[in-house]
């Protein structure tokens, strides 16, 4: 099978097409995936910058988001027959195979039926950025009907679904935006206040939102210093969550003043460790999420398309940053 192969961690041009062996069924759960799109994330960035999780184990295919058709499923799979469209998080970490490929092997348990309103482009921007959006506000800051919510980035990845399940869960939601495209696609999702960040003190316009109490849940996906900034944004027992690592100059003082609860959030833990309970949470996150997109509650946004033997130029394009929805590579 065509596969973008990584014989070495580095630059984008490091991604190279290349043939790969046709994946294997071995494990009765598991099902094999005749892949159509696959989703483009920072973490393949990353990942190709400094190598993988397991850097002994190359070449490596990336890509953790996938959506496709199963064409071979093991001898216990209950799910899935060959035909059906499904999508899913799994792989491309350094260890088992992503999705950068024709083809991959997953758990059955892990995937679910594809919307059948998304395209195979849609549902394979989906999966990573809905899950992580999805635990960052419903497991991690237990947000409840009638809260105030701040989201940073807007007009991102994450932060463009995470508007969306704020509105589903019945919150106010304001969000932060950096661009005309950024702010006219947060207002199309339901936020009710946008904060153009690079003219504005997000912190004073948050509290004029708030009547200067703050909000009740915030979610940190820029990282770096807005995690330490936003601190006295987020009302007095109030809840912080970050996708990012806080930076070791992170001053805590505010937080702890304040006695806010933070939520560390990386959907990418249960399959580096293999948390078999959390995969299958996450899968079911999925299936729960297609029917929202079936039903017009829900919807991704994409950014731009690229074909498989394109995915160097998607990592040109995703560092150089100020995108709005998701990029992702479409699979013959």
């Amino acid at each position: 099978m065509k596969a973008v192969l990584m014989n070495s961690p580095g630059e984008p041009e490091v991604l190279s097409l290349g043939e790969r062996g046709l994946p294997i069924v071995r494990e009765d759960h598991q099902i094999r995936v005749h892949l159509r799109a696959a989703g483009v994330n920072p973490i393949d960035t990353k990942l190709r910058r400094r190598g993988t999780f397991f850097p002994e184990q190359l070449p490596a295919i990336l890509g953790c988001d996938g959506a496709g058709v199963v064409e071979q499923v093991g001898a216990a799979v209950e799910k899935f027959r060959p035909g059906d469209e499904v999508y899913f998080c799994q792989g491309g970490l350094g260890g088992e195979a992503g999705n950068y490929a024709e083809a991959i092997v997953v758990d059955e348990r892990y995937a679910a039926p594809k919307p059948k309103s998304l395209s195979f482009l849609e549902a394979a921007a989906a999966p990573l950025v809905l899950i992580t959006a999805w635990e960052a506000l419903y497991d991690r800051g237990r947000l409840a009907p009638g809260q105030r919510v701040l989201v940073h980035g807007g007009g991102g990845g994450v932060g463009h679904l995470a508007i969306q399940l704020a509105k589903l869960q019945g919150a106010q939601v304001c969000a932060t935006v950096g661009s005309t495209a950024s702010s006219q696609l947060a207002s199309s999702l339901g936020a009710d206040y946008l904060i153009p960040y690079r003219e504005t003190d997000f912190v004073t316009a948050v509290l004029d939102w708030t009547g200067g109490e703050g909000v009740d849940v915030a979610l940190d996906t820029v990282g770096g210093d807005t995690l330490t900034k936003t601190f006295p944004a987020v009302r007095y027992g109030g809840d912080i969550v970050t996708i990012l690592e806080p930076a070791p100059n992170t001053r805590w003082k505010t937080a702890r003043d304040r006695n806010l609860r933070l939520g560390l959030e990386l959907m990418l833990t249960p399959q580096l460790l293999n948390l078999t309970s959390a995969l299958v949470h996450q899968g079911q996150i999925l299936a729960r999420a297609a029917d929202l997109f079936d039903r017009g509650q829900l919807r991704i946004h994409l950014g731009r398309v690229f074909p498989l033997a394109a995915a160097a130029a998607a990592h040109r394009l995703l560092e150089a940053g100020s995108m709005t929805g998701k990029l992702v590579l479409e699979i013959p």
